[in-house]
């Protein structure tokens, strides 16, 4: 567990920066037609992923009853699991509007990211 828990602090940095970076690149893409195309919903589905894998490696570790993590640390992962199904669900409502969608749910699990790890620093 104490190797899972050491891939949960590392890892978290890592969903953060990524959804951090596809969430500008989309944002910056939303601005400048020629820089759209389908990458940025594959680069969004990624970032969000390794955001999943997060949360996942997280509940591994609060139900391993070795490591117990402050209720709103969990409270931010439960929301960045929430926005990332909720996400999925309104893919088809945002056409013409996907670079700006991918941009802003970026930057809001990004931010959600930086709250669960303040949480526990």
């Amino acid at each position: 567990m104490t190797l899972l828990f050491d891939f949960h602090k590392t890892w978290a940095y890592l969903a953060i920066a990524a959804n951090g970076l596809v969430g500008a690149a989309a944002l910056v893409a939303w601005r400048v037609p020629r820089l759209r195309g389908r990458w940025v919903w594959i680069a969004t589905i990624v970032a969000e992923a390794m955001m999943m894998i997060q949360v996942a490696v997280g509940v591994t570790l609060q139900a391993s009853k070795q490591y117990k993590a402050p209720p709103f640390h969990i409270f931010y992962g439960f929301l960045a699991f929430l926005t990332v199904g909720l996400a999925y669900q309104y893919r088809r409502s945002i056409r013409g509007r996907r670079e700006l969608f991918c941009g802003l749910l970026g930057l809001f699990i990004m931010g959600l990211g930086i709250r669960a790890v303040l949480q526990v620093t």
